[in-house]
């Protein structure tokens, strides 16, 4: 991925992890993995010569926090940690977004890569440089672009992947199907990954800090985000992103931007072609809904729909 002056490598496949040890710098002496209860020490990248320390964070979107990035800073502090240092975050997305918004905060920016042991967090979270912590108001609320120096999208985790946390890694593929009106689906899961990674790494180059394009990787998630917030994460971030592609098809077409059979092929794709049937949660009032939106970090002047 080429963002600017910086430029880092993406691998995908069984035992990428242990490619990062090449390309981790000379001067580098520490380095701190961030991870999480659940994920196998196996994952974690051989980092031989180097003095590593492995720091464990809750699980669950209530310890995507200031709270957690504060205690992380602390320990950083306390292990002597220099900008020559490095953070790995080892994990899905919550563990890469926290991992790198505190490497983007520690001594103003410290470097940061990621083993990416979740579907969603190889098609998304842990590439493109978006960091961040949730509030009570909203998610990813507080945040940072920082990018990584390198990401491993480790396949050797997703043989011990939860069910419902494969159905949110396919949501997340789900939304790249509209984005680049290309039929994913027809790959293997490697090639699955890393066309995913191209088309994400394309955009992102084009605009990096959000300000046109890079939008577009938003799709379904305004409304998506609202039911993440107000269902207090009872709902996963790819569960909501689907529902959200399905509002944003029935929106698209009362706008006139789209006709029937395109929130057909949404209904199609969604349901048919990656499984994604999770019913609508009840209790989300409209008003509750619409105020949630107007929260969310894409709106400007009003209410801005992706």
């Amino acid at each position: 991925m080429n963002v600017g002056q910086h430029s880092y490598p993406v691998f995908v496949g069984p035992g990428s992890r242990d490619l990062l040890r090449s390309v981790i710098p000379v001067q580098t002496r520490r380095v701190a993995v961030v991870t999480q209860e659940g994920i196998p020490s196996s994952m974690v990248p051989g980092l031989d010569g180097l003095d590593v320390t492995v720091h464990r964070i809750g699980n669950g979107e209530d310890h995507k926090s200031m709270s957690t990035v504060e205690s992380l800073c602390r320990a950083f502090s306390r292990d002597g940690m220099t900008r020559n240092d490095l953070v790995i975050g080892v994990g899905g997305g919550m563990v890469t977004d926290v991992a790198g918004f505190t490497a983007a905060s520690y001594h103003r920016g410290i470097p940061v890569m990621h083993v990416a042991t979740s579907l969603l967090g190889m098609v998304d979270a842990a590439i493109g440089g978006k960091t961040g912590v949730n509030i009570p108001e909203g998610k990813n609320l507080i945040g940072a672009f920082w990018q990584p120096s390198a990401v491993a999208c480790e396949m050797d985790a997703l043989a011990t992947l939860p069910e419902r946390e494969s159905r949110c890694g396919m949501g997340e593929m789900a939304k790249y199907h509209f984005i680049a009106r290309e039929d994913l689906a027809s790959l293997d899961l490697a090639s699955r990954i890393a066309r995913s990674v191209e088309i994400k790494a394309r955009i992102v180059e084009a605009d990096e800090r959000e300000g046109g394009e890079r939008a577009l990787l938003n799709y379904g998630h305004t409304m998506g985000h609202a039911i993440e917030t107000l269902t207090g994460y009872a709902i996963a971030h790819g569960e909501a992103g689907a529902l959200g592609l399905l509002f944003a098809a029935h929106l698209g077409r009362e706008l006139g931007r789209i006709d029937d059979a395109r929130v057909e092929e949404h209904y199609r794709v969604v349901h048919g072609v990656y499984g994604l049937t999770m019913p609508v949660p009840g209790g989300l009032g409209i008003d509750a809904l619409i105020d949630e939106m107007g929260r969310d970090k894409k709106a400007l002047s009003s209410l801005t729909f992706v």
